[in-house]
This record gives structure tokens, sequence and C-alpha cells, in this order.
């Protein structure tokens, strides 16, 4: 492609991205790319997902799943202690290739054992959950890398639309699959996965040649010169970081849990209308998996970009906590099925749109060890310490007999709590903005074209 042609084609494309967020043409090809491989990355997912539950249900049931969540957080300790032992050894490039083709190994794998009578339900929940957050984590810690902290705030909406987009196209794929079986599922992910390594390498490549020409290229150093753990403790920013996301998902998984048990006690009013338990709690969950997916993707195209923006990184967070506070306060004076449906909605909406693009652009004031290293330990540990802490509460609510209006007004108490985090997050972030920007002003001038004058060799 000649330059004129490649020139016009990047301007076209910026053109035709900017509905949805600021692209200059230099940026728009990459955003593309990384857009896409998230796309393919959370199609992947999806496809695991539903082979996932049913394996899980019909071999082991509801306890052996409840189980395998706090079995999760307890692989993800052992999973980010040897992440961050590798990223003491080896740099950016080796990093990801290590990590996605560990799993795209798993997978091939699990294939094979899909066409055996072994029971694989309890191995591959597991092995999903480590996949979906360590992997996710490496795509989105490879974007704050390559992106400075203006260029994060407009693009990442645009590698967030791939990834709302990847989770219903995913979900109705798996769909169409799920008659031919768990070996046609898992291939299919395979493929997508593939597929998305292939395209991630891409960008690294690319975004490694560009910082080489900008200076003398080395040989690549370790990206960490300390454990995960160690890193994690003492870094405030992250910690507040973990403590968010531990909130959040304690405050989503006791949602679920409420969701639930209002679903299952209208079950009897179903049956007495003729309609089967499958059929009443099918129906319900699809249309609030098709509502939240549906509104979240719209979000994600049309507002996202624009609320970051306008009201910044701190105060995005914000929105999720506060609908959460006023959704739960609602749910404790009403705990009917209509509003906990409406309440749940809600609060995966703005999640997987607003939020979690806000929480990870967080990352982009951070440095490299602390957009892999840290934001692996964060991304892992923190979601499923949620989720057990919420299960601890439920375990000790039902003791107690605590109703699901107390459940829910524990969640609105714990959202406050949340926001008096988001505070905190938002006074380390703009002091780390602000050393970044300082840091940007006082680096040199680039080289005018003018010939330099000859200097010796140890002078270069």
């Amino acid at each position: 492609m000649s330059v004129g042609l490649s020139s016009r084609f990047t301007r076209l494309l910026a053109r035709a991205l900017r509905p949805f967020a600021k692209v200059e043409p230099a940026e728009a090809i990459t955003a593309l790319v990384m857009t896409l491989a998230g796309f393919l990355l959370l199609s992947s997912y999806y496809l695991l997902k539903t082979v996932r539950e049913p394996l899980i249900l019909l071999e082991g049931g509801a306890e052996v799943k409840l189980y395998a969540r706090a079995a999760q957080a307890v692989l993800m300790v052992g999973v980010v202690y040897l992440y961050g032992e590798i990223a003491k050894r080896v740099g950016r490039m080796k990093l990801l290739a290590i990590v996605f083709l560990f799993f795209l190994s798993n997978l091939i794998v699990f294939i094979g054992l899909s066409l055996t009578h072994l029971q694989i339900g309890l191995a591959f929940f597991l092995w999903v959950g480590l996949f979906a957050y360590t992997c996710v984590a490496q795509f989105w810690a490879l974007a704050a890398d390559i992106y400075s902290d203006e260029q994060g705030k407009r693009l990442f909406p645009i590698l967030g639309i791939g990834s709302s987009a990847g989770a219903v196209v995913g979900a109705r794929l798996a769909k169409a699959l799920v008659p031919l079986g768990v070996y046609a599922l898992m291939s299919a992910a395979a493929v997508l996965l593939v597929l998305c390594i292939a395209m991630l390498g891409w960008v690294e490549s690319r975004a490694s040649s560009a910082k080489a020409k900008a200076r003398r290229p080395k040989k690549e150093e370790p990206l960490s010169g300390e454990g995960a753990f160690h890193l994690l403790l003492r870094d405030r920013y992250l910690v507040l970081i973990a403590v968010m996301i531990l909130l959040l998902n304690w405050v989503n998984s006791a949602g679920e849990f409420i969701f639930d048990r209002t679903i299952l006690a209208a079950v009897g009013d179903a049956q007495s209308r003729g309609i089967s338990a499958e059929a009443f709690i099918g129906g319900i969950k699809a249309d609030y998996f098709a509502w939240y997916n549906a509104l979240g993707l719209l979000l994600q195209l049309f507002a996202v970009s624009r609320i970051l923006a306008k009201f910044g990184v701190r105060n995005s967070l914000l929105i999720l906590p506060v609908f959460a506070v006023l959704a739960y306060t609602s749910a404790a004076a009403i705990p009917i099925l209509a509003v906990l449906r409406l309440v749940k909605i809600g609060e995966n909406t703005l999640e997987y749109s607003i939020a979690e693009t806000s929480r990870h652009a967080l990352f982009l004031v951070t440095s490299r060890v602390e957009k892999y290293v840290g934001k692996t330990s964060v991304d892992t540990i923190a979601v499923r310490a949620g989720a057990v802490m919420a299960a601890c509460v439920v375990w000790l609510g039902d003791r107690v007999g605590l109703s699901l209006a107390g459940f829910a007004a524990i969640n609105a108490a714990l959202s406050v709590i949340w926001i008096a985090v988001v505070f905190a997050i938002g006074r380390e972030h703009t002091r780390r903005s602000r050393e970044d920007a300082k840091a940007l002003a006082a680096e040199p001038s680039p080289p005018t074209r003018r010939p330099p004058p000859r200097v010796p060799a140890m002078a270069r």
C-alpha cells in the first residue's frame, strides 16, 4: 500500500470511528486491531462460559459450584505469585506470549478430554475463571502500556466497544453451537483465541517498533524486580484499586444472590399458572442477560467516551456506587422481583460499560510493572475475594435469619464505603496525572532534521 493510499485509509478509518470517540488518523489502525482483539477475547470467553455452567451443575450440583468459586480465590493466589516470578525474569513481549500460549495449550487439552468420558466439570470451571481474569487483565495492561493517559481516556471506550460486542456475539454464537456439543463450543473458542493472540502480537510488535525508532533499541529487560504480593502491598494506589474492586464484586455477588432468591420465591406462583420452573427461571435469566448486554453495548458505543472526557476518571467511577446506594436502598424498601430485576439490569449495565472502562483507565498513570504485575494481581485476587466475602455474609445471614431486605441494606451500606474509596483513588490518580504531565513537559524537544555536529561515539 502506497504512503498516500495508506494515509487516506487511516483518515477514513479515524472518521468512521469518530461517532464513538475522538480518534486521530495515526491511532486508527492500532485502535481498530485492539478493538477486534478484545472482541475475539470476550467472544471466546462467552463460548467457554456456556460450556462451564452445564458441566459443573450436571456433574457436581449447585453446592460444588459455590465451593469452586471459593477455591478459585485460593488458586488465583498461586497463579499471581507464579506470574510475578515470571515477570521478574522476562520482558513484556515474552510475558504476554507465555500467558496466552499457556491458556491456549490448556484449552487444547480440554478439547481432547471433552471427547472422552472423563468428568472435567470442576477442573474446567476452575480453569475458565483463571483464564477470564488473567487474559483480560493482560489485554488491558497492554492497552494501558501502549497509550498515554490522554490517549487512553479517548481510546479506551473504543476498545470497550469490542469487549461489549464480543460478550453479546459470543453468547449468541454459543446458543447456536450448543446443539453441536461441548467439543464444538471449545473448538470455536480456541480458533477465536488464536486470532486474538495473533492480533495482540501484531500490536505489541508495532508498538515496540515505534519506540525503537524513537530511541536506540536495547535488550528487553524483565518487567519486575520484586514479587507480585510485595508490589501490591507497598503500593497505596494498587491497594485502593484492589479494595474498590473487592467492594464492587462483593456488592454484585450479593446482589446476584438476592435476585436469584427472589426468582426462586416466585417459582411457586408461576407453576400455579401452568409454567414450569425451568421455563420460568430460564425466561427471566435470558431476558436479564439480553437487557444488560444490549444496554451496556449502547452505552459503550455512544456515551462512555463522552462521559470520560467530560467528567474524568474519578467521577466516572462514582456513577456505579452512587447507583448501587440508591438501587439497593430501594430494594431494601421494596424487595420484590420487579424491583430486583431493574436493580440488577442497571447495575450490570453500568459495570460492564462505564465502570469497567474507567477502572482500566486508572492504570494509564502507572508504571509498566504496575500495569502488568500489579493489574493482574488486582484483577484476579480482588475479584474473587469479593465473591468470597459475599458468600460469607450470605452464610452468616442465613443462620441469623436475615431477610432479603436486610441483605439489600448491607449492599447499600457497602456502596457508601465504596464511594469513599473512589474519592481516595481519585486523589491519588490526580496526583499521578500531574506528575506524568510534569515529566512529559520536562522531556527535551525532539531533534530537528539539521545534521548534528560530529561527536565522539561515547557521547551519543
